[in-house]
């Protein structure tokens, strides 16, 4: 098992001995967190990153990438060790990444948050739609349905948009917030409107390039050759469950769970879990899609505590950092959770603000100790449990917070 820990010598040099004494209490904190989950074969592996005003602090990996081989029939006798450098499948932590696209675009005045996505997007100029803002799609309040199986009707980028843009609402926009991949979807849909660039090229060439996030990308396996992946899931059973099984409350009358049948049926390394964009997006989604490392999760979080300036990376209005990190009447920000009450970051300081991807990634950034916490659970390898759910990584991720507050408070 390969496990490395980076401690900033730079760092500890401005500390005195009472300060580097508690520092190694909470990595022994949180190696004691992680190493009984792997142990208790709770999870296969984690890559924890937490840094403090800039500086890496913690920097270690645990357990394994993997536990199946290719076709997932058998167990690995010697499955290989998680490092640092393998590139998790982070899930919705994409939607922090479409969200600094939009941030950027209202940034240049190509955008108001309050404009009507019809304005860019002429499907969304019906009775139901019209009045749905920018806004409301990054706060998750714009009524779309929080998911529909997209595949069974789209099979590109294009029918996705479309097809989105036809579902009934699953409620009046702007009156409650409720969770939704189909507008982070649609989100993308605007990048590539107002910047006539697919959206896979947009992050590349406006945030991945200029942020130096050089393992960080969409469909990988094609754009970084030669990197290692964390595996996530035995194909998608979980989103086999979720056509079939009305109790997830995903289940639609139009939909016949038997006239669509391409799911795959191996271990997914490099390959998006998210069904609808691997099967109906190719790999490519405002929701979901981007692969990354800690390292590099950690470049854009100090994009956002240095107020939108780092590396070749500016906004000229940093007061719009404020305005994203601002909890709404939801208690979230624009595209962040800032809820308190999330499971994952209860308790932290005001305006901590960060977000969790279903594989098993999360994101915190804490502002007022300039602190960032990055989490990388690969805890779909494990497979279904016996509820025919995943395993739930929030108890983890919120004790591995915990023992990072009680150091930089």
């Amino acid at each position: 098992m390969l496990c490395i820990l980076a401690i900033s010598s730079r760092y500890a040099l401005g500390q005195n001995r009472s300060e580097i004494a508690t520092q190694k209490v909470i990595y022994t904190r949180i190696d004691s967190i992680l190493n009984e989950a792997v142990s208790a074969q709770k999870i296969p592996g984690a890559v924890v990153l937490v840094a403090k005003k800039g500086e890496v602090l913690m920097h270690k990996a645990y357990g394994y990438s993997k536990l199946f081989n290719k076709d997932g029939t058998a167990f690995l006798k010697l499955p290989p060790a998680l490092t640092v450098g393998h590139l998790f499948d982070v899930a919705s932590l994409t939607k922090i990444f479409t969200t600094t696209g939009i941030l950027l675009l209202v940034d240049r005045g190509q955008i108001k948050l309050d404009d009507a996505v019809a304005k860019y997007l002429p499907s969304f100029n019906r009775p139901d739609k019209k009045e749905i803002t920018v806004r409301q799609l990054l706060t998750h309040s714009g009524g779309l349905l929080a998911w529909y199986p997209l595949y069974y009707k789209a099979n590109n980028k294009k029918e996705v948009y479309e097809l989105i843009a036809s579902l009934p609402l699953d409620h009046t926009p702007g009156t409650k917030r409720k969770y939704s991949d189909l507008g982070f979807a649609i989100l993308g849909q605007i990048i590539e409107f107002i910047s006539h660039k697919r959206l896979e090229e947009f992050m590349s060439q406006e945030i991945f390039i200029p942020l130096g996030l050089k393992n960080t990308g969409y469909t990988p396996l094609k754009s970084l050759p030669g990197r290692t992946y964390a595996a996530s899931s035995l194909g998608n059973p979980y989103e086999y469950r979720m056509v079939r099984d009305s109790s997830l409350g995903f289940t639609r009358s139009e939909i016949d769970p038997g006239s669509w049948n391409q799911w795959r049926n191996y271990n997914l390394e490099g390959e998006v879990n998210d069904g609808n964009t691997w099967y109906a997006g190719n790999g490519v989604s405002g929701a979901a899609g981007i692969f990354s490392t800690a390292e590099d999760l950690f470049k854009l979080a100090n994009f956002w505590l240095r107020n939108g300036q780092f590396l070749n990376l500016s906004i000229a209005n940093k007061e719009l950092i404020k305005v994203f990190t601002t909890k709404d009447d939801f208690n979230n920000g624009l595209g962040w959770m800032m809820d308190p009450g999330n499971s994952f970051m209860k308790n932290a300081p005001k305006g901590t603000y960060g977000h969790t991807g279903f594989t098993g990634t999360s994101l915190c950034i804490i502002p007022s100790q300039e602190a960032t916490v990055i989490l990388l659970i690969n805890r779909q390898q494990t497979g279904l449990q016996q509820n025919s759910e995943y395993f739930n990584v929030n108890p983890i991720r919120k004790l591995v917070v915990e023992s990072v507050l009680s150091l930089v408070q």
